[in-house]
Order: C-alpha cells, then sequence, then structure tokens
C-alpha cells in the first residue's frame, strides 16, 4: 500500500509543483500573477484525481475489487499528504528563488481592499498594521509551510472521501478482467 501511495501522490505532486514554478520563477518583480486563485484550484483539482485513480487500483489491482470505505480513505488520504508536501517545497522554492514579492503584493492586496471598502482613516491603520502583521508573522516558515500545506491538503481530503464512497461500490468502474 505504500508503494502505491507514493507512486501516485508523487504523480499528483508533479501534477501540482510543474505549473507553480514554471508560473512564479518566471515572474519579474514587476508581473501580476498570471494564475488566480481560481487556476490555482483548477491545477490542485487536476493534480489529486490521482486520489481517485490511486484508490481505484488499489481496489482492483490490490483488493481484487472490493474495498471499504476506510481503507479506501486512508490511501486518499496517503496520496493528498505527499501531493501537499510537493505542493509545499514548490511553495517555499518559490518564495526563495523567484524575483517577485508574494509578501510585498499581498499586504498591498490587503491595504486596497481596506480602501476600496472606504475604511476609515482607523480602520485603514488597523488595515495596514494587519498588512504588516501577516507579513511578519508570513516570514516564519514554521507557520507559513503549514498554511500552505493547509491550501491543498484539505481540498485531497474532501476528494479523498467523495472517492472512498464511491469506489467502495464494486459495481462503479469494475475491475477488468485481462485475457
Amino acid at each position: 500500500m505504500t508503494a502505491l501511495i507514493l507512486r501516485y501522490g508523487v504523480i499528483a505532486g508533479v501534477i501540482v509543483a510543474i505549473p507553480l514554478l514554471w508560473n512564479w520563477l518566471a515572474m519579474t518583480p514587476d508581473d501580476k500573477p498570471i494564475t488566480g486563485m481560481l487556476f490555482g484550484y483548477l491545477i490542485m483539482l487536476v493534480s489529486l484525481t490521482m486520489v481517485f485513480v490511486g484508490m481505484k487500483a488499489y481496489r482492483d489491482m490490490v483488493l481484487g475489487g472490493v474495498v471499504r470505505f476506510m481503507p479506501a480513505f486512508a490511501v486518499g488520504l496517503g496520496i493528498s499528504a505527499v501531493a501537499s508536501l510537493f505542493y509545499v517545497v514548490s511553495w517555499e522554492i518559490c518564495m526563495a528563488y523567484s524575483s517577485w514579492d508574494f509578501i510585498g503584493h499581498y499586504k498591498t492586496a490587503m491595504i486596497e481592499a481596506a480602501t476600496v471598502k472606504g475604511a476609515t482613516p482607523e480602520q485603514m491603520q488597523k488595515a495596514v498594521a494587519d498588512a504588516e502583521s501577516f507579513a511578519t508573522m508570513y516570514r516564519n516558515p514554521l507557520i507559513r509551510m503549514p498554511m500552505t500545506f493547509l491550501e491543498i491538503f484539505p481540498v485531497g481530503l474532501l476528494i479523498s472521501l467523495i472517492s472512498a464512497a464511491v469506489l467502495r461500490n464494486p459495481r462503479v468502474l469494475p475491475a477488468q478482467r485481462m485475457g
């Protein structure tokens, strides 16, 4: 089971890491990111299809076509965790080697959001203080890395739940007999 989790987790991790690295490492300090949150989560969903594929392989090739919910869910969580670790490592590489200033742009976005809402001078002061507080907190990798992990892992958790519920039924995409 561990080899299967690693195989599909690495595939999912590579699928999520390559677009992230490509986008971030190509950016210059003046660029706006070409991928928004929607595109980022779409890439996560595409990569985490490996959760379903890995669970199906486990059910069909290892268990002979029948799997219970909890073992399937465990496989899905394992694949999701490996993919999430790839995502975290990729993000850390981006933070270390990209010339684009994520924290600076995020702080600016926080302050602009308060301006757009028509914040009072006191609310603007709070928005600026909150932006600075976020920047200070985010510079700590012991805080940043778990936050990054939690960007993708809940998506994997949801896909694992759905996939385990679906694949526990052996009539759903039944194993194909060869020969």
